[in-house]
């Protein structure tokens, strides 16, 4: 006694030490290596029962009851029947006696050690552990020790750990499965005994108002107008609705608050429904009298005095007691019961006899929300939802969420259940919304109706479309009118000025841009449905703000200091900043609906996008004369950026356009009428524009501007582009460097809009009248303007010997091929005319980058942006270079790129040289795809070059880099060159029957490199070459193929076994089994009777009975879900033998 106590003593001290703030890190390991050796030797168990019994220090609990732990999940198997008996009754007689006077957490610790226990035990060797939590919570004194027991004893043995055999698992999770109609009709008994006892305390109190008292009062916002719409009368509809299922007039009575006792009874009940419905199946145990009183427990999180008591004053307290709604002590309540609703919605796969459950659920459910959506009192301002628990409102909508997205189409057609007075309530709910999180989920609610909607009028089994939509017509329209409402400053200015629109998200959005883009989203989604209702929306206000924006000319000025504008006025101030805002919206909005007028519709609704684009160009013909942006404001801080943002969204609307305006122009081809307004839309346009792709103009502007020039020169495109004087006057500002100095974008853009004006065809206009030679010229002309400088390198004799002046080039040689580069993307999918004059005029430019490659081979940057020009050359141009001097440019750069050159390019400081070698892996990757014998004489070296000189560098290095490109290039070298290796047809291998391979030993490196990929930890790089070895094995049957067989088959197999096993790529286990199974099909009797038996035998850790147990329980199933199903148990049963034998004393007896 006095060891045990003296030992107290000592673990007291040292844990009161290693907590205690002055500890340093070594005397904390100290310490630990201390306790992990009084806990390692055989029955430190028994002292850690007098630690228990004799201490007050909760450390010392803590550290003996992890003992314990370590005790029963890895040395149980080995500890003696008559010690585990000890234990368990040792632990249980704790537990019963201390679960009040230990702290919650001491307490949970202990439930959990005991559950792990039944975990391994039950039922055979305890056999009462279920019987006895039953017990427990049929004691009124011990009912909340037996509830956390449950919820335990369910978090443990539903989802067990892999320290279990599958085996076992299955059969835990069957009986448990038993268990579950007596747990759910014990834990229904005691949630309506707690609201049976409570609800007496009311019976003689005076009856409250009905759950629909106060309807007439209870409309959607009052801006909107309805008209006949089904959801002007949807209160009347939903009552009628619950009185075809009538509710006990008990269940609408509010409660008063649960005293203490019962609050914590009822939360301990919802938390283990809330896990148990998590992992069952749907099944009559779940009956509706469970359902029921779940929804009875929602009713608190709905209840404002529910979630204000704890700051309830005694006066008010009389008030609160009057109150129509329940006064429970904690909203908890309420979460919790929604919690345990969204957990059954969230099953998918419901039984044909639960659905009738399911309708009733939804039918309280919508009462609830009808609770949560109407006003607190007849005269109350704002909306209730704003003083509900956050939590319980967050439930609410994963609630609705689940219901749209898996169950509405259960039952849309159901006359039961009324669709269109649900999105009443679902309206409500969304725009009375106290935050934009929620508000934004809202809007995720209905943008899973409306695919639902679109899904089903785009399937042929739904022949009535039309009435499907005509259905929902009113209530879309609703919607989109009040998102449209919601978003605007003229309604909205105090809410929305709060939504910052400076701080950049991770998407690179402010928040008001996400706000703005989440609202046209909806916007845009219901016009897919219904684009006339949509355009007749948005148009009026986009009109009235559009005047105002228009008639500002009025009231500019010329002062001496320059233009002012005459409105100075703070309100009139506010209202126009205002209107500047709405309109930017406005434009957005209006611009996502451009792909409703083309195509098909484009006759239908011509005049209105006529009518639009009219608008939309006179805004910008209007916007680029006045520069507003220059005018002098009474409130310049806010006006400036106001003008600037209508003038560039005005652009950027007329861009959206612009497939618009080319199908116009198709039509103004064969038809003169339309010509005429043609010819003076697009010259208005571009006279318009090109006077901003200047210095001075804001940015946002220039770019809008930059956006849209391109457009129309890519998309459009008419001949008559050319002659417009301004596009003249830019061709010759631009050729002198007017452009020099603004951001590199914008010079990209205006550069391959000004190409492609000359290069590309014009549409609908025959092959004889395009003028190429003259366009070829013009071309050719403008591109030796601008790369002038940079041509001249060629002939500077000193340049490749002046290091200063070779420094000095730089920036004129990166600027230029960064130029062409994008030049040359862009045509990369035109016809072949326009890419021969491309290749004509670039031709110098391609010698002159020859020229210098050697010269800049040690400096990565400019080298990076060489490659980046022939990589855009070789995808585009090759066919125009034609097969001599792609040879030439390669031989060059296998001759510059050394082993030596590569690896100091590879390991440069800060990942400087990664994207050169990538780009010219992609370079390699482009000539061994080139069909044809032309580039086979290069396939050796580019394979020593792959698997000599770049491998072997970064192979064993963690990162990603590079290995993406590497692997791609053999894959796409295996694929393209398949006869390389193996040049046998089938008609000689029938013949000879024999299968031989060509450079062997090469195929073999490529395959071992492919091999050890599957070793390192990066996912991408393993899932891109499992990708590439079922590609060549559905093209190539490459697992079949002998070599493959006889060198690499087990090995492959071997290490995706492993990969399983340690769980590293666990987000590819279904690849990797698929995989498995592909390779283990070419003979599957070799698979089952020799690998897996070699496997077995070369697994560490497992004795020869283990081995033969595994054997002879893998079933030897050859289809793929069999298959997959037999592995996945294998693989967590080897796991599970490991875990054991390495837990177990040398010299145990192992687990059979």
């Amino acid at each position: 006694m006095a060891s045990s106590e003296s030992s107290l003593q000592a673990l007291e001290g040292l844990m009161n030490e290693f907590f205690s703030p002055g500890a340093t890190n070594q005397r904390k390991r100290e310490i630990e290596e201390l306790l992990n050796n009084f806990s390692a030797q055989s029955g430190s168990w028994r002292h850690c029962f007098y630690f228990l019994a004799h201490t007050q220090n909760e450390y010392v609990m803590m550290y003996a009851l992890s003992v314990f732990e370590n005790l029963i999940n890895r040395q149980w198997l080995g500890v003696e029947a008559q010690d585990k008996m000890e234990i368990r009754s040792s632990l249980s007689k704790f537990l019963l006696s201390h679960h009040k006077l230990v702290p919650t957490f001491i307490c949970n610790k202990l439930i959990k050690v005991i559950v792990c226990i039944g975990r391994l035990d039950w039922p055979h060797f305890y056999p009462d552990f279920f019987s006895n939590i039953i017990q427990l919570i049929h004691q009124p004194q011990m009912v909340t020790l037996g509830l956390r027991m449950l919820q335990t004893t369910s978090e443990e043995l539903a989802s067990p750990r892999e320290d279990l055999s599958m085996a076992r698992k299955e059969q835990l999770q069957r009986l448990l499965l038993d268990q579950i109609p007596t747990i759910l009709s014990i834990v229904t008994r005691i949630l309506e005994t707690i609201l049976d006892k409570h609800r007496q305390l009311v019976t003689t109190a005076t009856p409250p108002p009905s759950p629909t008292h106060g309807d007439s009062n209870d409309s959607s916002p009052s801006h909107i107008a309805y008209g006949s719409s089904p959801l002007q009368s949807g209160s009347s509809i939903i009552r009628s609705m619950f009185k075809a299922t009538p509710v006990s007039k008990q269940n609408v009575l509010p409660l008063p608050p649960l005293d203490h006792d019962s609050e914590q009874v009822s939360l301990l009940c919802l938390h283990c429904l809330s896990h148990l419905f998590s992992w069952i199946p749907l099944s009559g145990s779940i009956t509706p009298n469970l359902l029921t009183t779940i929804f009875h427990f929602a009713n608190f999180g709905c209840d404002i005095q529910s979630v204000q008591q704890g700051s309830t004053s005694p006066s008010s307290q009389k008030d609160l007691n009057n109150s129509s709604f329940s006064s429970s002590g904690s909203s908890s309540l309420g979460v919790l019961a929604m919690t345990c609703i969204n957990e059954i919605m969230a099953k998918n796969c419901v039984p044909t006899d639960f659905e009738e459950y399911l309708l009733k659920m939804f039918q309280q459910a919508f009462q609830l929300l009808q609770r949560v959506t109407k006003d607190t009192t007849e005269q109350s301002v704002g909306n209730k939802m704003s003083e509900l628990d956050e939590r319980y409102v967050e439930k609410f909508t994963e609630f609705l969420r689940l219901f749209v997205s898996i169950h509405l189409r259960r039952f849309e057609s159901n006359s039961h259940f009324p669709v269109l007075e649900f999105l009443t309530l679902l309206f409500k709910y969304t725009f009375q919304q106290p935050c934009h999180e929620g508000y934004f989920s809202c809007l995720d609610i209905w943008t899973i109706f409306i695919d639902y909607l679109l899904d089903k009028t785009n399937t042929s089994r739904c022949p009535n479309t039309s009435n499907l939509v005509d259905r929902y017509k009113d209530a879309l329209v609703s919607l989109i009118t009040e998102v449209l409402h919601k978003l605007q400053f003229r309604c909205n200015q105090s809410q929305l000025e709060e939504i910052d629109d400076e701080i950049l998200n991770d998407d690179s959005e402010t928040e008001w841009q996400n706000f703005l883009r989440q609202c046209l989203e909806v916007i845009a989604k219901v016009a897919e449905l219904l684009p006339t209702e949509a355009f007749r929306v948005l148009y009026p206000p986009f009109q009235e703000y559009l005047d105002v924006y228009m008639g500002l000319a009025q009231f500019v000025t010329e002062t001496q200091e320059g233009r002012r504008l005459n409105i100075t006025a703070e309100h009139e101030c506010r209202r126009l900043h205002c209107t500047l805002r709405d309109l930017c919206s406005l434009f957005q909005s209006l611009g996502r609906l451009s792909d409703h007028f083309i195509a098909e519709r484009l006759s239908e609704r011509f005049d209105d996008a006529l009518s639009l684009i009219d608008k939309f160009c006179q805004v910008t013909v209007y916007g680029t004369k006045m520069k507003l942006y220059k005018v002098k404001t009474a409130i310049p801080t806010v006006l400036k950026s106001d003008f600037i943002d209508v003038h560039a969204q005005s652009l950027a609307a007329l861009q959206a356009f612009t497939h618009w305006i080319s199908q116009f122009y198709s039509e103004a081809q064969r038809n003169s009428r339309h010509h005429d307004k043609f010819v003076p839309l697009v010259t208005s346009i571009i006279n318009a524009v090109t006077p901003l792709l200047a210095k001075q103009v804001p940015e946002k502007i220039l770019v809008s501007a930059a956006h849209l020039f391109l457009s129309m020169a890519t998309t459009v495109r008419p001949p008559f582009l050319i002659e417009l004087a301004s596009v003249q006057i830019l061709f010759k500002d631009v050729s002198g460097g007017s452009l020099s100095g603004l951001q590199d974008e914008v010079q990209l853009l205006v550069c391959r809009a000004l190409s492609n004006i000359l290069i590309l065809p014009w549409p609908n206009i025959p092959e004889t009248d395009q003028q190429w030679a003259l366009r070829s010229q013009h071309h050719a002309e403008f591109i030796q303007r601008l790369t002038k400088e940079f041509r001249s390198l060629k002939n500077m004799s000193q340049l490749a010997k002046d290091k200063s002046l070779q420094e000095r080039a730089k920036p004129t040689i990166r600027r230029t091929l960064q130029l062409l580069s994008d030049q040359v993307e862009s045509i990369a999918g035109e016809v072949s005319k326009t890419k021969q004059v491309c290749h004509n005029s670039l031709q110098d430019s391609i010698d002159v980058t020859l020229y210098l490659f050697p010269l800049y081979i040690q400096q990565s940057d400019v080298i990076n942006d060489m490659m980046g020009f022939y990589l855009a050359t070789f995808q585009s141009l090759r066919v125009q270079m034609g097969i001599p001097a792609i040879q030439h440019t390669i031989t060059i750069f296998l001759e510059l790129f050394t082993r030596e050159r590569l690896t100091v390019t590879i390991l440069e400081e800060g990942n400087k040289g990664r994207g050169v070698v990538e780009k010219f892996l992609q370079i390699l990757e482009i000539i061994v795809q080139e069909p044809g014998s032309a580039f086979k004489a290069f396939l050796p070296t580019i394979i020593s070059i792959c698997m000599d000189h770049i491998y072997p560098i970064i192979a064993q290095r963690a990162s990603p880099d590079i290995k993406p490109a590497l692997y791609k290039l053999l894959f796409e070298l295996l694929q393209s060159k398949w006869r390389y290796f193996f040049s046998t047809t089938v008609l000689t291998k029938l013949q000879s029957g024999a299968e031989t391979v060509e450079n062997e030993q090469q195929f073999v490196a490529i395959m071992q490199a492919f091999g050890q990929s599957f070793l390192q930890p990066d996912i991408d790089v393993f899932r891109q070459n499992l990708e590439s070895l079922e590609t060549l094995n559905a093209k190539f049957k490459l697992y079949h193929k002998k070599i493959f067989r006889d060198l690499m088959l087990y090995s492959f197999l071997n290490v995706f076994l492993q990969v399983m096993l340690h769980k590293s790529h666990d987000l590819l286990q279904e690849e990797i089994v698929v995989t498995v199974y592909n390779m283990a099909a070419v003979d599957f009797h070799n698979f089952f009777g020799t690998f897996l038996l070699q496997f077995l035998q070369s697994f560490d850790g497992l004795d020869g009975n283990q081995r033969q147990t595994l054997e002879c329980n893998y079933k030897k199933e050859q289809d793929l879900p069999s298959f997959m199903q037999n592995l996945a148990r294998l693989i967590n049963d080897l796991r599970y033998y490991r875990i054991c034998n390495n837990a177990l004393p040398e010299g145990s007896v192992k687990l059979l």
